[in-house]
């Protein structure tokens, strides 16, 4: 579903929503339709995407300090698959599994530990993270996950690839337009097109669930 499609369902329930709801997801569709006007820019479309997520799952609260990121999307992606009756994320992961999901899942480069190793030997230090051992184990389980529907899961290893590529690109680790990280900054687009819409629609259906406060509200 398109953002224009979102944001007419959103519209029509306007008045039924929750207010710091509703803000949530009109922002989070304001970026699916930025990312949807930049087919011809990959960098730009999977920044405008991952804002999207982000718009989505962040919550305005303290956090322990050994809360991260990761702790976030676990807690934010059991919500999501509570909520979602018909098993569309499942679905959506299926038909993606053969193709971006597979090839991410199978790309070094958005392996977190891959670059502890790189640090490790940059500094003449011996390689102790067992990284391709960790990393070859990682896609046989993310199999096991889609197979047995095990969708938090499943989804908590996309995302830990999808993040690692996040901070590649927000943090000054690639170049714009660059040869080098095309597949993955594809395969990451392609992956966030097809799941963005499907997250808005499933929260939109569960307006009564606790999704958190959102940061920076509107002040009237």
């Amino acid at each position: 579903m398109q953002a224009s499609a979102l944001k007419n369902q959103q519209r029509a329930l306007r008045d039924t929503l929750p207010e710091a709801h509703a803000v949530r997801l009109w922002r989070a569709t304001s970026w699916l339709a930025c990312a949807e006007a930049q087919q011809d820019n990959p960098d730009l479309q999977f920044i405008s995407l991952w804002i999207a997520f982000n718009t989505c799952y962040s919550v305005d609260e303290e956090k322990p300090q050994n809360v991260g990121e990761r702790d976030l999307f676990q807690r934010f992606t059991h919500k999501l698959v509570k909520h979602d009756t018909t098993g569309k994320i499942h679905q959506t992961l299926m038909q993606t599994y053969s193709g971006p999901i597979r090839t991410l899942i199978s790309n070094q480069h958005v392996f977190a530990p891959f670059w502890g190793a790189q640090r490790l030997i940059a500094n003449g230090e011996p390689d102790t993270t067992e990284w391709k051992t960790r990393f070859d184990k990682a896609s046989k389980t993310a199999m096991m996950f889609l197979m047995e529907k095990k969708v938090p899961e499943l989804l908590s290893v996309v995302l830990d690839r999808l993040y690692v590529l996040r901070n590649q690109l927000m943090h000054g680790g690639a170049t714009w337009n660059s040869q080098v990280n095309r597949q993955q900054v594809k395969d990451g687009c392609s992956i966030m097109m097809t799941l963005m819409p499907v997250i808005i629609q499933t929260m939109l259906a569960a307006k009564e669930e606790d999704w958190g406060e959102i940061f920076y509200p509107v002040v009237k």
